[in-house]
Protein backbone atom coordinates (compact mmCIF):
# COMPACT_ATOMS: atom_id res chain seq x y z
CA UNK A 1 0.00 0.00 0.00
CA UNK A 2 1.45 3.40 -0.84
CA UNK A 3 1.29 6.19 1.55
CA UNK A 4 -1.00 8.16 -0.50
CA UNK A 5 -3.34 5.40 -0.45
CA UNK A 6 -3.13 5.13 3.40
CA UNK A 7 -3.67 8.67 3.85
CA UNK A 8 -6.82 8.40 1.76
CA UNK A 9 -7.95 5.49 3.71
CA UNK A 10 -7.43 7.43 6.97
CA UNK A 11 -9.53 9.89 6.32
CA UNK A 12 -12.17 7.68 5.35
CA UNK A 13 -12.11 5.78 8.93
CA UNK A 14 -12.57 9.33 10.55
CA UNK A 15 -15.48 10.32 7.97
CA UNK A 16 -17.14 7.39 9.37
CA UNK A 17 -15.86 7.87 13.21
CA UNK A 18 -17.25 11.38 12.59
CA UNK A 19 -21.05 10.63 12.48
CA UNK A 20 -21.35 9.32 15.69
CA UNK A 21 -22.67 12.72 17.17
CA UNK A 22 -25.01 13.29 15.27
CA UNK A 23 -26.55 9.85 15.04
CA UNK A 24 -27.02 10.12 18.71
CA UNK A 25 -28.72 13.10 18.98
CA UNK A 26 -31.23 11.68 17.07
CA UNK A 27 -32.17 8.38 19.42
CA UNK A 28 -35.80 8.73 21.03
CA UNK A 29 -35.10 7.07 24.32
CA UNK A 30 -31.95 5.36 24.62
CA UNK A 31 -29.94 7.16 27.00
CA UNK A 32 -25.82 6.72 28.33
CA UNK A 33 -24.78 3.35 29.61
CA UNK A 34 -27.60 1.84 26.80
CA UNK A 35 -26.42 3.77 23.86
CA UNK A 36 -22.80 2.25 24.55
CA UNK A 37 -23.82 -0.67 25.20
CA UNK A 38 -25.70 -1.66 22.16
CA UNK A 39 -23.27 0.13 20.03
CA UNK A 40 -20.68 -2.09 21.32
CA UNK A 41 -22.96 -5.10 21.11
CA UNK A 42 -23.82 -4.40 17.27
CA UNK A 43 -19.86 -3.60 16.80
CA UNK A 44 -19.21 -7.03 18.33
CA UNK A 45 -21.74 -8.80 15.79
CA UNK A 46 -20.60 -7.61 12.61
CA UNK A 47 -17.16 -7.78 13.71
CA UNK A 48 -17.46 -11.76 14.70
CA UNK A 49 -19.75 -12.31 11.21
CA UNK A 50 -16.77 -10.21 9.41
CA UNK A 51 -13.69 -11.45 10.98
CA UNK A 52 -15.27 -15.03 11.05
CA UNK A 53 -15.43 -15.29 6.73
CA UNK A 54 -11.98 -13.91 6.92
CA UNK A 55 -10.24 -15.86 8.93
CA UNK A 56 -12.77 -19.14 9.52
CA UNK A 57 -12.67 -21.37 12.51
CA UNK A 58 -9.39 -20.32 13.15
CA UNK A 59 -10.17 -16.93 14.54
CA UNK A 60 -12.12 -18.19 16.97
CA UNK A 61 -9.27 -20.98 18.33
CA UNK A 62 -6.66 -18.36 18.34
CA UNK A 63 -8.39 -16.06 20.57
CA UNK A 64 -8.19 -18.93 23.56
CA UNK A 65 -4.36 -19.07 22.82
CA UNK A 66 -4.08 -15.37 22.58
CA UNK A 67 -1.17 -13.18 24.67
CA UNK A 68 -0.99 -9.98 27.20
CA UNK A 69 -0.67 -8.33 24.03
CA UNK A 70 -3.56 -8.73 22.47
CA UNK A 71 -5.76 -8.63 25.01
CA UNK A 72 -4.15 -4.97 26.41
CA UNK A 73 -5.28 -3.68 23.23
CA UNK A 74 -8.73 -4.88 23.76
CA UNK A 75 -8.88 -3.41 27.04
CA UNK A 76 -7.61 0.20 24.69
CA UNK A 77 -10.73 -0.64 22.29
CA UNK A 78 -13.27 -1.39 25.09
CA UNK A 79 -11.78 2.09 26.86
CA UNK A 80 -12.37 4.21 23.85
CA UNK A 81 -15.90 2.74 22.84
CA UNK A 82 -16.71 3.46 26.19
CA UNK A 83 -15.62 6.57 27.43
CA UNK A 84 -16.56 8.14 23.60
CA UNK A 85 -19.81 7.17 23.85
CA UNK A 86 -20.79 8.06 27.56
CA UNK A 87 -19.11 11.50 26.95
CA UNK A 88 -21.30 12.21 24.05
CA UNK A 89 -24.48 12.62 26.46
CA UNK A 90 -22.64 14.47 29.04
CA UNK A 91 -21.69 17.36 26.68
CA UNK A 92 -21.70 18.78 23.57
CA UNK A 93 -20.07 16.67 20.12
CA UNK A 94 -17.39 19.93 19.67
CA UNK A 95 -16.73 19.84 23.87
CA UNK A 96 -16.11 15.74 23.41
CA UNK A 97 -13.95 15.88 19.93
CA UNK A 98 -11.99 18.76 21.04
CA UNK A 99 -11.21 16.71 24.19
CA UNK A 100 -10.30 14.20 22.58
CA UNK A 101 -7.91 15.83 20.00
CA UNK A 102 -5.15 15.91 22.22
CA UNK A 103 -4.38 12.51 20.96
CA UNK A 104 -1.25 13.45 18.36
CA UNK A 105 0.44 15.01 21.63
CA UNK A 106 -0.04 11.96 23.86
CA UNK A 107 1.05 9.79 21.47
CA UNK A 108 3.93 11.19 20.01
CA UNK A 109 5.21 11.75 23.49
CA UNK A 110 5.04 7.76 24.24
CA UNK A 111 5.91 6.98 20.96
CA UNK A 112 9.16 8.78 22.15
CA UNK A 113 9.38 7.77 25.25
CA UNK A 114 8.33 3.91 24.42
CA UNK A 115 9.22 3.30 20.98
CA UNK A 116 12.51 5.73 20.69
CA UNK A 117 11.03 6.73 17.11
CA UNK A 118 12.43 10.09 16.37
CA UNK A 119 9.74 12.30 14.37
CA UNK A 120 10.41 14.70 11.68
CA UNK A 121 10.32 18.57 12.39
CA UNK A 122 7.31 19.45 10.52
CA UNK A 123 5.49 16.45 12.29
CA UNK A 124 6.38 18.14 15.32
CA UNK A 125 5.62 21.85 14.31
CA UNK A 126 1.71 20.53 13.04
CA UNK A 127 1.29 19.08 16.39
CA UNK A 128 2.17 22.10 18.41
CA UNK A 129 -0.34 24.04 15.69
CA UNK A 130 -3.17 21.63 15.72
CA UNK A 131 -2.56 22.03 19.65
CA UNK A 132 -2.75 25.57 19.83
CA UNK A 133 -6.01 25.62 17.53
CA UNK A 134 -7.15 22.75 20.03
CA UNK A 135 -6.24 24.96 23.14
CA UNK A 136 -8.25 28.12 21.88
CA UNK A 137 -11.07 25.13 21.22
CA UNK A 138 -11.23 24.04 25.02
CA UNK A 139 -10.63 27.27 26.25
CA UNK A 140 -13.73 28.95 24.73
CA UNK A 141 -15.83 25.89 25.83
CA UNK A 142 -14.09 26.21 29.35
CA UNK A 143 -15.41 29.50 30.30
CA UNK A 144 -18.95 28.82 28.29
CA UNK A 145 -19.94 26.31 30.68
CA UNK A 146 -18.97 23.01 29.11
CA UNK A 147 -19.41 20.28 31.01
CA UNK A 148 -16.14 19.60 33.03
CA UNK A 149 -17.30 15.77 33.44
CA UNK A 150 -17.98 15.44 29.97
CA UNK A 151 -14.42 16.58 28.69
CA UNK A 152 -12.96 14.54 31.70
CA UNK A 153 -14.92 10.82 30.75
CA UNK A 154 -13.70 12.41 26.39
CA UNK A 155 -10.01 12.29 27.71
CA UNK A 156 -9.92 8.69 28.25
CA UNK A 157 -10.29 8.06 24.85
CA UNK A 158 -6.62 9.65 23.00
CA UNK A 159 -5.14 8.63 26.35
CA UNK A 160 -6.41 4.60 25.85
CA UNK A 161 -6.07 5.50 21.88
CA UNK A 162 -2.09 6.46 22.44
CA UNK A 163 -1.74 3.14 24.52
CA UNK A 164 -3.12 0.85 21.34
CA UNK A 165 -1.17 3.11 18.68
CA UNK A 166 1.44 2.35 20.58
CA UNK A 167 1.22 -1.50 21.35
CA UNK A 168 0.24 -2.18 17.55
CA UNK A 169 3.28 -0.39 16.20
CA UNK A 170 5.29 -2.55 18.86
CA UNK A 171 3.81 -6.05 17.49
CA UNK A 172 4.22 -5.11 14.15
CA UNK A 173 8.30 -4.88 15.00
CA UNK A 174 7.62 -8.59 15.05
CA UNK A 175 6.39 -8.85 11.31
CA UNK A 176 5.45 -11.83 10.08
CA UNK A 177 5.96 -13.37 14.02
CA UNK A 178 3.35 -11.05 14.93
CA UNK A 179 0.17 -11.56 16.85
CA UNK A 180 -2.75 -11.25 14.62
CA UNK A 181 -4.37 -7.96 16.32
CA UNK A 182 -7.78 -7.62 14.56
CA UNK A 183 -9.37 -9.68 17.28
CA UNK A 184 -8.31 -7.17 19.81
CA UNK A 185 -10.95 -4.85 18.10
CA UNK A 186 -13.78 -7.92 18.32
CA UNK A 187 -12.89 -8.46 22.14
CA UNK A 188 -12.76 -4.67 22.80
CA UNK A 189 -16.21 -4.68 21.58
CA UNK A 190 -17.32 -7.24 23.64
CA UNK A 191 -15.84 -6.26 26.87
CA UNK A 192 -17.82 -2.81 26.40
CA UNK A 193 -20.80 -4.64 25.96
CA UNK A 194 -20.53 -6.75 28.82
CA UNK A 195 -19.45 -4.13 31.52
CA UNK A 196 -21.76 -1.88 30.21
CA UNK A 197 -24.92 -3.90 30.31
CA UNK A 198 -26.07 -3.98 33.95
CA UNK A 199 -25.40 -0.15 34.14
CA UNK A 200 -27.82 0.47 31.10
CA UNK A 201 -30.65 -2.14 32.42
CA UNK A 202 -33.38 -1.80 32.33
CA UNK A 203 -33.40 -1.33 28.33
CA UNK A 204 -35.60 1.27 26.73
CA UNK A 205 -34.25 1.73 23.18
CA UNK A 206 -36.97 2.09 20.43
CA UNK A 207 -36.92 0.40 17.56
CA UNK A 208 -35.79 3.58 15.88
CA UNK A 209 -32.49 3.83 18.64
CA UNK A 210 -31.96 0.39 17.74
CA UNK A 211 -31.42 0.81 13.91
CA UNK A 212 -29.48 3.92 14.44
CA UNK A 213 -26.93 2.08 16.94
CA UNK A 214 -26.88 -1.05 14.52
CA UNK A 215 -24.99 1.76 12.39
CA UNK A 216 -23.17 3.20 14.92
CA UNK A 217 -21.70 -0.50 15.29
CA UNK A 218 -20.87 -1.69 11.93
CA UNK A 219 -20.70 0.92 9.99
CA UNK A 220 -19.29 3.53 12.70
CA UNK A 221 -17.20 1.77 14.59
CA UNK A 222 -16.53 -2.10 13.28
CA UNK A 223 -15.57 -1.40 9.80
CA UNK A 224 -13.17 1.94 10.70
CA UNK A 225 -11.47 0.01 13.82
CA UNK A 226 -10.58 -2.96 11.29
CA UNK A 227 -9.09 -0.18 8.82
CA UNK A 228 -7.05 1.49 11.22
CA UNK A 229 -5.49 -1.92 12.21
CA UNK A 230 -4.73 -2.46 8.88
CA UNK A 231 -2.98 1.05 8.56
CA UNK A 232 -0.96 0.76 11.83
CA UNK A 233 1.04 -1.16 9.38
CA UNK A 234 1.71 1.75 6.76
CA UNK A 235 1.75 4.85 8.88
CA UNK A 236 3.33 5.68 11.93
CA UNK A 237 1.65 5.80 15.40
CA UNK A 238 1.58 10.03 15.40
CA UNK A 239 0.52 10.26 11.98
CA UNK A 240 -2.50 8.44 12.58
CA UNK A 241 -3.15 10.71 15.76
CA UNK A 242 -2.50 13.38 13.99
CA UNK A 243 -4.93 12.36 11.05
CA UNK A 244 -7.56 11.20 12.93
CA UNK A 245 -8.21 15.07 14.60
CA UNK A 246 -10.13 15.50 11.27
CA UNK A 247 -12.37 13.58 13.28
CA UNK A 248 -12.87 16.75 15.23
CA UNK A 249 -13.86 18.69 12.16
CA UNK A 250 -16.51 16.19 10.51
CA UNK A 251 -18.12 15.84 13.72
CA UNK A 252 -18.42 19.22 14.42
CA UNK A 253 -19.96 19.85 11.16
CA UNK A 254 -21.91 16.80 11.04
CA UNK A 255 -23.71 17.96 14.60
CA UNK A 256 -24.27 21.56 12.83
CA UNK A 257 -25.77 20.58 9.93
CA UNK A 258 -27.75 17.35 10.98
CA UNK A 259 -28.38 18.42 14.87
CA UNK A 260 -28.53 22.11 15.04
CA UNK A 261 -25.39 22.46 17.47
CA UNK A 262 -24.03 25.53 15.98
CA UNK A 263 -19.77 25.56 16.92
CA UNK A 264 -19.12 28.87 18.26
CA UNK A 265 -16.63 30.99 16.45
CA UNK A 266 -13.47 29.97 18.78
CA UNK A 267 -14.56 25.88 17.69
CA UNK A 268 -14.75 27.10 13.98
CA UNK A 269 -11.10 29.22 14.44
CA UNK A 270 -9.20 26.62 16.11
CA UNK A 271 -10.48 23.52 13.44
CA UNK A 272 -9.11 26.11 10.80
CA UNK A 273 -5.53 26.01 12.38
CA UNK A 274 -5.81 22.21 12.99
CA UNK A 275 -7.05 21.95 9.64
CA UNK A 276 -3.76 23.78 8.32
CA UNK A 277 -1.46 22.22 10.29
CA UNK A 278 -2.63 18.33 8.85
CA UNK A 279 -2.92 19.69 5.46
CA UNK A 280 0.58 21.06 5.51
CA UNK A 281 1.56 18.00 7.27
CA UNK A 282 0.14 15.83 5.24
CA UNK A 283 1.85 18.12 1.79
CA UNK A 284 5.56 17.99 3.21
CA UNK A 285 4.73 14.07 3.35
CA UNK A 286 4.04 13.42 -0.26
CA UNK A 287 6.62 15.32 -1.76
CA UNK A 288 9.16 12.57 -0.24
CA UNK A 289 9.89 10.35 -2.46
CA UNK A 290 10.77 7.76 0.07
CA UNK A 291 8.57 4.99 1.22
CA UNK A 292 6.72 5.24 4.40
CA UNK A 293 7.66 2.27 5.54
CA UNK A 294 12.00 3.34 5.65
CA UNK A 295 11.17 5.92 7.27
CA UNK A 296 9.75 3.90 10.24
CA UNK A 297 13.37 2.13 10.98
CA UNK A 298 12.71 -1.14 12.14
CA UNK A 299 8.93 -0.22 13.51
CA UNK A 300 6.27 -1.19 10.37
CA UNK A 301 3.13 0.52 10.50
CA UNK A 302 -4.45 0.97 11.53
Amino acid sequence: MTHRRAVALMVLVTLLWSIAGVVTRHLDAARSFEVTFWRSLFCAVSLAIGLTVLRGPALWAGLLRSGRVLWASALCWAVMYTAFMVALTLTTVANVLVTMAIGPMVTALFSRLFLGQRLPLRTWGAIVVAGAGIAWMFGAEASGGGSLLGSLVAAAVPLAGAVNWILLQRNADFGAQAPDMLPAVLLGALISAAVTLPLAWPLQASAHDLRLLALLGGVQLALPCLLVVRLSRELLAPEIALLALLEVLFGVAWAWLGAGERPPASVLFGGALVLGALVANEACSLRQTTPAKTLQSAIPRP
